[in-house]
């Protein structure tokens, strides 16, 4: 079964006391058990499942409306009220003022885009992206790992660790870096992780491991050398990097001037966006902030299709809190058996073991839900268009595009629909993918994409070659634009 590891504060098991308003709760309702917010846990110490971080909200300042939220956006001196995650403190409130940790994430933009609309089949003015490449490290990690870093600085932690296909060791190694308050430890697989993130890593700073193995190895080491250790783990079993990421959707939602569109659409790895995204909705569904709830697409790349076997070839549900958690180690076994490993050129979801996977399949219950997956040739077909669009992404993030032009096709989404597809992470993150695709050098093509399985450019914007005469230059300009 996929659980996590425990990995404990030295404080040791306990319940929150009566007085607590926020608390850590095991997800499984047969278990149900609550710890206090000053514990560290990758997962239940009686049960071994996921945690969330719940909220008695009677007790708590709850905004009356979205909209109260606003005026604090006005108050941009105030590193809090600047904050992407921050301004909205009121639905994460799980950590006192003084000690909220931020460096200004979260200044995205949700862009609409007609040019992409076309491509996906969307009708004008349908189709919005939502871009997290403007983060500080240039990934949507940075809302998890500001939350993250909140509660670390409360409890005290003094070096951080996680496994990494990129985007999480750039965060995480920056976030060290500008704070100054604990040490990076950052653990990658061989040859898994682009170059673009590696550097952002390295010059950070951070101690960068690289052991034999891909993803899944390395997130089961950095759990166990984590909990020997004592390190602070910001991976997403960390339930408060998940708070964080819950306001990806509040910013759609701000940006929609508060009305709730009819499609999320995100890319799935380690199904950490999904479910933080399941949460919010759900817990503004419950505070009667909103009154219905979008549905959710989460797309796998097909080198990297757990999350699509499990729950559209097996019929894998989250039952309201009673999954059938054989069907997933029936699953977990073959992958075993067959030594069966993640392989797309979308590094970012090159996971076959997402570590949020019960925690996604609520979500997509909450959000009445399903999953596609597709081959990286059409995620590079899609990224080659949003690029186009003016919003460049890394690979990983074209999942999403990919994937409402799929359900646009099959019908599952109207063309009349609001659709928001979640891009998770800057161009330049991946640039060597970038360059293949639109190489003229067709062994340079091959050598990086071939092996993915990509045949052809079909959106290739290729430079020409022309003679340095003044003649040729204005005649190529004249012929190609």
């Amino acid at each position: 079964m996929m659980k996590e590891s425990v990995h404990a504060s030295s404080k040791g098991v306990s319940t929150i006391g009566p007085t607590d308003p926020a608390y850590q709760q095991c997800i499984m309702p047969d278990c149900a058990a609550t710890f206090s917010v000053d514990e560290t846990y990758a997962a239940c110490p009686k049960c071994g499942h996921l945690l969330d971080v719940l909220y008695d909200w009677d007790r708590l300042n709850v905004p009356r409306s979205l909209s109260a939220i606003e005026e604090r956006w006005a108050r941009r001196d105030d590193p809090r009220c600047f904050s992407g995650v921050w301004r909205f403190h009121d639905l994460l409130p799980f950590a006192p003022a003084d000690k909220i940790i931020t460096i200004g994430e979260g200044q995205t933009l949700l862009h609409p885009s007609n040019a992409v609309g076309r491509y996906v089949g969307m009708k004008p003015d349908h189709l919005f992206l939502q871009y997290e490449g403007m983060n500080p490290s240039g990934s949507f990690k940075d809302n998890g790992m500001s939350a993250a870093f909140t509660h670390g600085k409360m409890i005290g932690a003094t070096r951080a660790a996680c496994a990494s296909t990129g985007n999480t060791s750039a965060s995480l190694s920056l976030y060290c870096s500008v704070t100054e308050l604990m040490k990076a430890v950052i653990f990658v697989g061989s040859g898994k992780i682009a170059v673009g993130k590696l550097s952002q890593a390295l010059d950070y700073g951070a101690l960068t491991l690289q052991i034999a193995g891909d993803f899944d190895d390395a997130m089961a080491r950095v759990q166990d050398i984590s909990r020997e250790l004592g390190i602070y783990l910001v991976n997403s079993v960390n339930p408060f990097r998940l708070e964080g990421q819950k306001t990806i959707m509040f910013r759609v939602l701000e940006a929609l001037r508060w009305q709730v569109p009819d499609w999320i659409v995100v890319p799935g790895g380690n199904l950490g966006n999904s479910s933080s995204f399941g949460k919010a909705f759900f817990e503004l569904k419950q505070l009667g902030l909103i009154d219905r709830m979008p549905r959710l697409a989460v797309i796998n790349a097909t080198g990297a299709k757990t999350l699509y076997e499990l729950y559209e070839n097996q019929g894998l549900r989250w039952n309201d809190g009673h999954p059938d958690l054989a069907t997933v180690d029936a699953y977990s076994q073959k992958m075993n058996a067959e030594g069966l490993r993640a392989s797309t050129i979308a590094s970012a979801i090159e996971i076959n073991r997402p570590v949020n996977l019960l925690k996604c399949i609520r979500a997509l219950e909450w959000m009445d839900g399903v999953v596609r997956h597709l081959s990286d040739q059409a995620i590079l077909d899609a990224k080659a268009q949003v690029g186009a669009g003016g919003m460049g992404c890394e690979p990983a993030s074209a999942a999403s595009v990919a994937g409402a032009k799929l359900l646009v096709a099959e019908g599952v989404i109207s063309p009349d629909e609001r659709v928001v597809c979640i891009l998770t992470g800057h161009q330049l993150k991946d640039p060597g993918a970038t360059v293949a695709y639109h190489s003229t050098d067709q062994k340079h093509f091959e050598k990086v994409l071939g092996s993915r399985g990509v045949r052809r450019a079909a959106f290739a914007n290729r430079a020409v070659a022309v003679s340095n005469d003044v003649d040729e230059i204005i005649k190529a300009i004249r012929l190609y634009s």
